[in-house]
This record gives C-alpha cells, structure tokens and sequence, in this order.
C-alpha cells in the first residue's frame, strides 16, 4: 500500500489538475468507444461532494447500459478519492420546428436541435442535420420527434405517370424520344419508362426532372 501511494504521489506531482468532470468524461470515452456517436456531448453527475480538480484518474469503471460509473481520482498532492456518479451520453440531433407532411422537402429552416439521451434514441434516428436538409418527406414528421431515416428519401424527380424525355446515347449517336414513367425516381435511380412512340418499354437512370437517360 505504501508503495502504491508512492506512485500515486509520483503520478500526481508529474501531472497538472484538470476539472474532474473532464477527467470522467475522457474515461467513459474511452471506455464506451466507437459506440460513442460523434456529435455526442456527456452530462457527468457526481454522489456526495467529490473534489473539482484532480490530477488523474488512476481507475475507473463504468456501466455502459446505465452510465454509472465509480473512479479513483489522485489529488495532485498523490492523495486518493472514490468518486461515483452517472455519465450521460447526450446527443444532439435535428427535429422539426413544425409537422412535415408527406412530398415537403425539408430545409434549414424547418428543423432544430434538440439533445436526448443515447439510450432514449432507436437505432434508426437521424443525428446529423445534413442528412435531412434537402430530403423528401415520406413519412409524416411530428414536430419536435427524432427524424428516422426510413422516414425521409432523396427527392424524387420523376413520378409515375410522368411525361419524360428520353434520352439515348450509343458512342456519338445521340437520340430523344417521349415516353411516360411507369414508377417513381429520385436523381440516379433506375425508372422503367414506356417510349411512347414505340410502346416499348424500357429502363433508364433518372437524371433530371421529367429526363430519362438510357445508354450503352
């Protein structure tokens, strides 16, 4: 024992005091992993009335299902605290400002942030803002409900029954006929088209709105 406050006392006086709650939070990182998202902020709570500063945490363990964890944190004098308390994971994420429906295509604008806890997001929840703003609704939005990323869709640019142009290239041969989509397509997608001057059907790759590109 002796011998362990020895190096607890060596550890300390070669490192500086950091805010304990940073100190937590770089070992529940750690601890918790890749499971951690990236945007991810913690929320770290402590029982009783542990010290603001330490200069490490010499062990730590924690519960990832609940956040509890229980640390020894060295003072910088090398003495030895047992500090406990819960760490949240907290993550913020964009939700509607206002009910989206079904076809609306969701800008800045029509979302905000708000931050849950981890363990209260399924596995299919949108974090990321980006992967929302300039989607098509599919599935109606709640206000102020976690955006699910089955509930959103690239826009699409043609829908069936749609007047298109189709475009076919073969090397420098370059033809246009009209046809009419037989399904629905977002920018890159495969649409089966029907050449309405030959009632020939056909598959293409949606490129524009109202335009069909086929090619060999």
């Amino acid at each position: 024992m002796r011998a362990l406050a020895l190096l607890f006392t060596l550890a300390a006086s070669a490192a500086s005091a950091a805010p304990l709650p940073v100190l937590v939070e770089e070992r529940a990182r750690d601890h918790l992993g890749p499971s951690v998202p990236e945007r991810a902020e913690f929320e770290i709570g402590f029982a009783g009335n542990p010290p603001s500063e330490a200069a490490l945490i010499a062990e730590f363990w924690m519960d990832p299902t609940t956040g509890r964890f229980v640390a020894n944190a060295v003072g910088d004098t090398g003495e030895l605290h047992r500090v406990s308390g819960l760490a949240s994971v907290m993550v913020p994420l964009p939700v509607p400002n206002r009910r989206l429906m079904p076809g609306d295509i969701v800008s800045a604008s029509d979302l905000t942030e708000l931050r849950l806890p981890q363990a209260r997001l399924g596995p299919y929840a949108v974090i990321d803002p980006e992967a929302v703003i300039g989607m098509q609704v599919r599935r109606m939005l709640p206000e102020g409900r976690p955006v699910m990323v089955q509930s959103v869709m690239q826009p699409l640019v043609i829908e069936r029954g749609d007047e298109v142009a189709i475009s076919f290239t073969d090397g420098a041969l370059r033809l246009k006929a009209p046809g009419r989509a037989l399904s629905d397509a977002h920018r890159g997608q495969e649409v089966r088209i029907v050449n309405t001057s030959s009632n020939t059907t056909l598959t293409g790759i949606a490129a524009a709105e109202g335009l069909v590109e086929i090619t060999r």
